[in-house]
């Protein structure tokens, strides 16, 4: 049976993130460099295993001042943690071209179990004769869990920053050529 690579295409991929404000509205921001490998078998994406790692300095949020905060040790502590990593550990098939991945995320020098949602959308050929492979991927998790507790209490008796964070991925992956394994 051949096992598959596959890699990010970074300029048509994106990882994001939201966390309400004020309990109001959702601030919205990005890591800007991350790298996906995944290797299943044939193209059966049941079968992945996938590697996900992130720099966490390039964290934007469209406010150069929130971004510099979020680098500093009330949030990332990037100066001692600069990457963010996970690793699948299971492939739940879901059907209809839905998936579970499960694995374990390390922010900030501390593994925990997560579980994410993954809609598969297909493989196409790209115009140089390549195949690629997209997929959206979703979940939550809550910050709190890794260690990222910074917060204020607000008059009203909410807090400024909710400890759930959704994430959402826009993941493109080109296919490398297949390895036969003896």
């Amino acid at each position: 049976m051949a096992n598959t690579k596959w890699t990010l295409d970074p300029l048509h991929s994106e990882l994001g993130f939201k966390i309400k404000h004020l309990m109001i509205t959702n601030v919205s921001g990005s890591i800007k460099n991350f790298n996906i490998e995944m290797d299943t078998k044939e193209e059966d994406f049941a079968t992945a295993q996938v590697r996900l790692t992130a720099d966490i300095a390039s964290i934007s949020t469209n406010n150069e001042q929130r971004d510099a905060h979020l680098r500093n040790g009330d949030f990332f502590d990037t100066d001692n943690h600069p990457q963010m990593e996970f690793r699948s550990t299971k492939v739940e098939d879901k059907g209809d071209e839905n998936f579970t991945l499960v694995g374990e995320l390390t922010l900030k020098g501390v593994s925990k179990p997560v579980r994410l949602d993954v809609e598969y959308s297909g493989v196409t050929k790209d115009p140089w004769g390549g195949e690629r492979a997209g997929f959206t991927v979703t979940g939550k998790i809550k910050r709190s869990d890794w260690g990222i507790s910074f917060n204020s209490v607000l008059e009203t008796g909410g807090v400024a920053l909710s400890d759930e964070v959704k994430i959402n991925a826009e993941v493109q992956l080109v296919k490398h050529p297949a390895e036969v394994i003896a």
